[in-house]
């Protein structure tokens, strides 16, 4: 079965694993490590058993912000490849020099309002009852990935300025290292909600601690999520790139509310 590792913000940190023992480097050097934004998290762990089961072959899966993880390559982490959340990170590293070339747009990806089963919040994508909440002095914590480096959290940023809510909320705001932290932060019951990814939000293990609203694609920039094969990949990550290209992998997508290059929403 893949291993799967969670990347926080600090750009040491997988050095700082590797020290501390927690990822043995006999781990990286006997798998294919496999670097995905954090909104693949349910996603991509079903596509990875399903690959594996196929092919005998071994991944770890790294899930973080694509910032951060961008950061990481540059400084030599040893990933064979990257799917990004944000499209731009991946084109920025081919140009540079990191990549084997500019990758595929492999599924776009949406923002919803996730709240707690408890929340006070009414729950709708235009943010309508988020605006009632704070007007009325009940908001007391929203939480978001942190909008420096997780694109997710970018995309809520706009989506609040959207609906004239940025510059109020900012003191309630609670940034997640990465969207997956976010919506973990929304649905414990210590915030009234957040916005995060929709693939995470329509996961079985979400649904089960909170409710969702989609909020409109016209309300922030696509989320073009591309991957890219790094240099030095093996053919395992090749193996890989390719099958999340099939109709099988691609299922399992947009299953998880993602668009899909070529297909309509």
């Amino acid at each position: 079965m893949f291993k799967r590792i969670e990347i926080q913000l600090n750009i040491f940190t997988l050095l700082l694993c590797l020290l501390s023992g927690s990822v043995s480097i006999s781990a990286f050097a006997a798998t294919t490590n496999i670097a995905a934004a954090s909104d693949l998290k349910f996603a991509l762990e079903e596509v990875a058993l399903s690959f594996e089961k196929q092919s005998g072959q071994t991944l770890t899966l790294t899930f973080g912000s694509s910032g951060t993880f961008a950061t990481q390559i540059r400084h030599g982490a040893p990933f064979q490849m990257l799917l990004s959340a944000d499209e731009d990170y991946v084109l920025k590293l081919h140009a540079d020099g990191y990549t084997l070339d500019q990758g595929v747009v492999y599924a776009v990806g949406r923002i919803a309002l996730l709240v707690p089963v408890s929340s006070p919040l009414m729950l709708d994508g235009e943010l309508k009852g988020l605006a009632v909440l704070m007007q009325q002095g009940k908001l007391q914590r929203f939480v978001i990935a942190n909008p420096e480096h997780a694109p997710y959290g970018q995309r809520a940023q706009e989506a609040l300025e959207h609906a004239g809510l940025w510059q109020d909320i900012q003191p309630k705001l609670i940034f997640g290292e990465n969207v997956s932290q976010a919506a973990q932060f929304a649905i414990s019951g210590s915030a009234e909600g957040g916005i995060v990814a929709l693939s995470l939000a329509k996961s079985p293990q979400m649904a089960k601690l909170g409710r969702f609203a989609v909020i409109p694609a016209e309300w922030h920039t696509p989320l073009k999520q591309r991957m890219v094969l790094l240099k030095g990949t093996d053919a395992t990550a090749q193996a890989f790139y390719a099958y999340l290209q099939q109709p099988a992998a691609r299922a399992v997508l947009r299953r998880y509310g993602f668009s899909l290059p070529g297909e309509s929403e």
